[in-house]
């Protein structure tokens, strides 16, 4: 519908995730209106996360040093991993201010219909640190829908073959839904009514 550089600009927003076409219009536009300044800034915020924004050599988190926050803060307690798809869920379950332990990240959840496997993710790093380290219990903070669930049972059957306790944040959190959605309250009752993951034979 657009020509030249802002049908380019509106097609390279519209591959944000969770922009549509619409909303790609809207900011290009807004982006038009803006003062020139502005949109140097942001262009030059952008080529600097790019530029200095890394992942914790530890957990999988984002940092802009080789250890995240989390795996550089001396008071958190090295017996327990919380285990999280995304980035995103570790802020999530920092604002409840409930878990003192450390993170995993995994990258994504294992989903055969996406192509996604154990292989894809970072589980076997999550072996390693859990073998490797005194770790006394791993809790699998998975999305609660089919993928976290196929996720959790295989971290489970993996985990506990090492002799380490497995478990599921409690109830609270809705079936089908994303972490990153549940609110505070929500998601502290159910950090502290975790329970036992029993893998299936």
């Amino acid at each position: 519908m657009y020509d030249g550089v802002l049908g380019e600009l509106i097609e390279q927003l519209g591959k944000l995730p969770g922009v549509g076409p619409k909303s790609a219009q809207r900011m290009a536009f807004y982006v038009l209106g803006a003062p020139p300044e502005d949109i140097s800034k942001f262009a030059a915020t952008l080529q600097e996360v790019k530029r200095v924004v890394r992942f914790c050599t530890i957990c999988g988190n984002v940092t802009q040093s080789e250890l995240c926050r989390v795996c550089a803060d001396p008071t958190r307690d090295d017996s327990i991993i919380c285990v999280v798809e995304e980035i995103r869920d570790v802020i999530v379950i920092e604002r409840t201010r409930e878990f003192k332990g450390r993170y995993h990240v995994l990258g994504g959840a294992i989903s055969p219909i996406d192509g996604v496997g154990p292989d894809d993710l970072r589980i076997g790093e999550l072996l390693t640190r859990v073998k490797q380290n005194n770790v006394g219990e791993v809790i699998i903070a998975t999305d609660p829908n089919l993928e976290g669930e196929a996720t959790a049972t295989y971290l489970a059957r993996q985990i506990g073959a090492l002799g380490v306790k497995v478990t599921r944040p409690a109830s609270g959190l809705p079936v089908g839904g994303d972490l990153e959605f549940a609110d505070e309250v929500t998601l502290g009752r159910a950090f502290l009514g975790r329970r036992p993951v029993v893998a299936p034979n």
